[in-house]
């Protein structure tokens, strides 16, 4: 019997956290995606401590219109940003799972052109 999608992807989220840690110096961008929202923050495993977080919900980019890929794109600007601010230049990335394509794809591309290195 197949996995539902949903097991499937807790499956490879588990694959991929095996691999993937975050540090103070490197923390680990996660991101959540639902089907009207997108969430991502910098984590500290070591410390267990969120750096950074930004989502579709923060007033500045609830206003921003566009559809659901631009505005994963300003996400991703956003918590570049505050890395920035916390002193965070370079991330390990944890799609949690995700395929990397889509809104999950632009929110990268997104950190990228803000000034993150993966």
């Amino acid at each position: 019997m197949a996995f539902s999608r949903e097991k499937r992807r807790q499956k490879i989220k588990k694959r991929i956290r095996r691999n993937i840690t975050g540090t103070e110096s490197r923390p680990r961008l996660s991101v959540y995606r639902s089907n009207k929202e997108i969430y991502a923050q910098l984590i500290d495993d070591v410390a267990g401590k969120t750096l950074a977080a930004a989502s579709s919900r923060d007033k500045d980019i609830a206003s921003a219109s566009g559809n659901k890929s631009e505005i994963a794109v300003l996400v991703g600007k956003t918590l570049a940003e505050k890395a920035k601010k916390a002193g965070v230049e370079t991330i390990s990335f944890d799609r949690s799972g995700y395929l990397y394509h889509g809104r999950v794809k632009s929110l990268a591309e997104g950190a990228r052109e803000g000034g993150l290195k993966f």
